[in-house]
């Protein structure tokens, strides 16, 4: 079982810390949000050089704020810092919210506008020109990308079946949250796969990320997970996808228990189409020393499964 953490920290020194602590611990990967230390991707080419093969991916970077050609050379000038293998590009379109009342950006069509994102930034991945006029984005690349060192993966935060297939046409597949292991088995999984079949192209990576807690007592475990999960209920595509999954909040969806349940749930995880777990760890307690130790509890079932894989 491939487990990755969230990975985070006030700065540099501590982002850089907690990626030494995850890769000896032996985890995968660590998954940044774009808004960890304002933008994460200096503080991962730092963690990524301080580190030998731990993956480091976004989770995610929006499409919309930044042209495709300037987020394929800002990948590539992270993959030359680390020196070595392991960043991946996880990117999407975000949510209406945020694109058009913060940036104050069009949102009419995300989908169109991703698809149109993600065929200019991977083929410029690979290494090529690229000369495309779509609707919402052109490029036009000749001499304009440096050279990537090492292979970025993409990944795409897919929920809807327009970007499901794009991200099994296109990409290297999901990087998922709140998704719960119905929807990853009954809609991700046979779209995703279906469309990179199509394509001709590898089996698709689906990393599922879901908010973790070990705990004896559910509705204390709920409660303190409703801090990370709860504002997502309110935003349609999540709604949409915590209702295939069966979950009718996305409190619902996280993952907790104790030990033998949230090992269950993991595995189901997997057994649902997930590739990838992201566990974000969420500690339970009414004080500092209760919430380190349920954090311990929980990071320690998890090196257990690792142990075990």
């Amino acid at each position: 079982m491939r487990i990755g953490l969230t990975g985070g920290g006030s700065s540099a020194d501590k982002i850089v810390q907690q990626a030494k602590e995850a890769e000896a611990d032996g985890f995968a990967s660590l998954w940044y949000a774009s808004a960890v230390t304002g933008d994460p991707l200096v503080a991962m080419a730092v963690a990524g050089r301080e580190t030998t093969r731990i993956e480091l991916g976004t989770a995610v970077l929006q499409t919309y704020p930044c042209h495709p050609l300037l987020q394929a050379n800002r990948a590539a000038s992270v993959v030359s810092a680390m020196n070595r293998p392991g960043f991946t590009l996880g990117l999407g379109p975000s949510h209406e919210g945020l694109i058009r009342d913060v940036y104050g950006l069009s949102y009419d069509h995300p989908g169109r506008s991703t698809e149109e994102y993600v065929t200019i930034l991977t083929g410029l991945l690979r290494g090529e020109a690229v000369d495309v006029k779509g609707e919402d984005w052109t490029a036009r690349t000749a001499e304009q990308m440096v050279p990537i060192s090492h292979p970025v993966p993409v990944l795409l935060a897919a929920l809807s079946p327009r970007l499901l297939r794009v991200a099994g046409q296109l990409a290297d597949g999901v990087v998922l949250w709140m998704a719960p292991p119905r929807a990853i088995e009954t809609h991700v999984a046979p779209k995703v796969h279906a469309a990179a079949a199509a394509a001709g192209r590898p089996a698709p990576r689906i990393v599922a990320g879901l908010p973790v807690a070990v705990h004896d007592d559910l509705d204390e475990a709920r409660a303190a997970t409703a801090a990370t999960a709860a504002g997502y209920g309110s935003l349609p595509n999540y709604q949409r996808i915590l209702r295939i999954g069966g979950a009718s909040t996305a409190t619902e969806a996280a993952i907790v228990g104790n030990e033998a349940s949230v090992r269950g749930q993991l595995h189901g995880l997997i057994d649902a189409g997930a590739t990838d777990v992201w566990a974000n760890v969420v500690p339970v307690g009414d004080t500092r020393e209760a919430r380190a130790a349920s954090r311990r509890r929980t990071t320690e079932l998890l090196r257990e499964l690792l142990d075990q894989s």
